[in-house]
């Protein structure tokens, strides 16, 4: 499991973006790795969800967290998308969040962290 932060640098949490963007590379180079063996990967990469992650890292009163979607509609979507054969299975954006995760890498970089910074401040969310 990786997360739709391995899309884009996160001030704040710059630990927790950086694993999951090894995570993604990782899983897409091992997808490759195991072609013709019967093996299958497929990396699931969540936007926020309501569990206690939010909370116990201070952030459920953040941006971030404020349309945090359903743990059993991500993992659902995940399944399906892993049988589907999906290299990577993107879940768990509200409307407003799918076209800025696909364009995140072709966005000007200093307004991209500018934007995360901010969907990460606690009280944010008000």
């Amino acid at each position: 499991v990786s997360s739709t932060a391995a899309t884009i640098p996160g001030p704040l949490q710059a630990v927790y973006y950086a694993t999951k963007a090894y995570i993604t590379s990782w899983s897409n180079a091992l997808w490759r790795e195991v072609q013709g063996t019967g093996v299958t990967v497929s990396c699931l990469m969540p936007g926020a969800m309501a569990t206690g992650f939010a909370a116990a890292g201070g952030l459920d009163d953040t941006k971030l967290f404020a349309n945090a979607v359903s743990p059993a509609q991500v993992a659902k979507e995940g399944y399906d998308g892993m049988l589907a054969g999906k290299i990577n299975v993107v879940s768990g954006l509200v409307a407003w969040q799918k076209p800025l995760i696909s364009l995140s890498p072709m966005m000007p970089r200093k307004a991209m962290l500018n934007f995360v910074y901010d969907q990460q401040i606690a009280g944010s969310a008000k």
